[in-house]
């Protein structure tokens, strides 16, 4: 097993699984610290691992999950596809590797459930790649939660409305298949701020929520769009929109306001650039920046989006290997990134169901209609 003293005066051995648009931006960030050292590259396409490794100058490249961890890694970072992860991720953990694996950590529950457990029995830590927390903007509004300025949350509203054409799904086969994304718009896109609104909002209670198909009906048999009304067990509610039906996009907006009665608001527009608070209303004063400021490209090509991304996604690489140098625990564990996924799945069985998905008592005084009843 590898105890943090045992990597202290050592560089930290890196494989990458996964090869595709992605691992560039595991690359870059691993790539930028000192006393890590990227050893090996892996993909089931043995032509394109060998091309990654030739462009980045990297040692090895195979293409089995095996023979990456026969390197005798320290870490290895999972690319692959949703539903791979589990596998790889076992894999890591019964050979004594730390593992950062990109979102969703799953594509169902169970699955998340064992992959955290795994990591739990071998002692080494499981990280999940939720980059928009490293956002200033975003740590900005959890200190004003934490210190009183917005105090406990009390409502919430999350909003992702963004552009995607056919292209962008005809490129990768897996692309908006149940059986391969897992999702739609909630699992590949709209994850990243589920994550923040839950951080932000905490624990939940309940979930009612629909999916429907609007643009991309003839390419994808997943949703292109959701909505749902999530209720937290401190009683604070919060709404949920995402879409990939837009054009031009909109963006992202999160908003929270607090039990003193204070809000913030935070937008990512165009997407990928950096989040930042475009409104900031306490203590009886507004402060605002634009939502949309001119002259923006609205809508984004994917790797523009991956590009910019690179320096959140080296934050929370950084932590990571903290984490592992210091005994502690990452920033993002695998039990963090479990919450985000059980909202979203909470979302489309209320959608197939036209239920209410519960997770935890919801508290009376979210209840006003039973009290007029008693």
């Amino acid at each position: 097993m590898i105890t943090p003293s045992s990597v202290t005066a050592r560089s930290l051995r890196i494989g990458i699984a996964g090869c595709g648009a992605i691992s560039a931006n595991h690359l870059e960030a691993f790539r930028s610290l000192k006393d890590v050292e990227i050893v090996g590259v892996c993909d089931i396409d043995l032509q394109r691992a060998k091309d990654t490794a030739e462009a980045w100058g990297i040692p090895a490249a195979v293409n089995t999950v095996q023979e990456l961890l026969d390197l005798e890694l320290d870490i290895v970072s999972v690319c692959t596809p949703h539903p791979t992860h589990e596998d790889v991720v076992l894999q890591a953990a019964a050979a004594g590797a730390h593992v950062l694996c990109e979102k969703p950590i799953a594509t169902d529950l169970a699955s998340a459930e064992r992959m955290v457990k795994a990591c739990e029995d071998a002692g080494v830590k499981l990280g999940v790649l939720f980059q928009r927390r490293f956002w200033p903007a975003a740590q900005r509004i959890r200190a004003a939660i934490e210190d009183g300025t917005l105090g406990r949350p009390i409502m919430g509203q999350c909003s992702v409305m963004l552009h995607r054409e056919a292209e962008y799904y005809s490129r990768d086969a897996w692309r908006g298949t149940w059986a391969n994304d897992g999702g739609g718009v909630l699992m590949t896109q709209a994850i990243h701020y589920i994550d923040l609104l839950q951080w932000f909002m905490g624990e939940v209670a309940e979930v009612y929520g629909k999916i429907n198909t609007y643009k991309h009906g003839d390419h994808i048999e997943v949703e292109d769009s959701a909505t749902a009304i999530i209720t937290f067990t401190s009683g604070a509610m919060a709404t949920l929109e995402a879409s990939t039906a837009v054009s031009p996009s909109l963006g992202v907006q999160i908003r929270v306001t607090g039990e003193t009665g204070a809000s913030a608001c935070l937008s990512e527009f165009p997407e990928g650039s950096d989040g930042r608070v475009d409104l900031w209303a306490v203590s009886g004063s507004i402060s605002t920046e634009p939502v949309y400021p001119a002259g923006v490209d609205p809508n984004v090509s994917l790797s523009t989006i991956n590009g910019q991304l690179i320096p959140h996604h080296t934050a929370q690489v950084r932590d990571f290997v903290r984490s592992i140098r210091g005994g502690g625990e990452p920033a993002v564990t695998g039990g963090d990134a479990t919450k985000a996924l059980r909202i979203l799945l909470a979302v489309y069985e209320s959608s197939r169901t036209g239920l209410p998905v519960p997770f935890a008592p919801l508290p009376e005084s979210t209840s006003p209609l039973a009290r007029i009843a008693g």
